[in-house]
């Protein structure tokens, strides 16, 4: 759930960041990302506390609250992971202690996976908000290559 919340957080964050005005409610945003509004002010609210967009009630609608290249994939990553809890969990292991490698492979695969996430956040984080519109704006062809 984490990986679409944060896909989801992602498309918000672009769409302000390139809507003219820089406003849009949540039911534009619903529709963009084929989703409910509700879905959407969840998340928007998440992205507000993290202090990365301003949200006004009515008709107003959610604007970003810093500039695209001063928003970090990183950022978003964060505000929409659930604290304490791993990307990649890991079984228990054995309830009782064996003389096979099996009490061993829990804790080694805690280690594996926790560099895999530090190596994903470090690549979120070198990422902006502004770097994907860059993308944005180029022609489709660019971007297939």
């Amino acid at each position: 759930m984490v990986a679409t919340r944060f896909a989801v957080a992602v498309h918000i964050l672009l769409l302000l960041a390139t809507a003219p005005g820089g406003q849009l409610t949540s039911g534009r945003l619903a529709e963009s990302v084929g989703t409910n509004p509700v879905v959407i002010r969840r998340l928007a609210g998440q992205l507000a506390r993290a202090g990365l967009i301003r949200i006004r009630r009515g008709p107003g609608g959610a604007e970003l609250a810093k500039a695209p290249d001063s928003i970090t994939l990183g950022q978003v990553w964060q505000a929409m992971r659930r604290k304490g809890l791993p990307l990649l969990p890991v079984h228990r292991g054995p309830a009782r202690a064996e003389t096979s490698p099996a009490p061993a492979i829990p804790g080694l695969l805690r280690r594996a996976f926790d560099s895999a996430e530090a190596a994903m956040e470090a690549d979120l984080a070198a990422t902006t908000l502004e770097d994907l519109c860059q993308q944005l704006r180029q022609p489709a062809d660019a971007q297939a290559t």
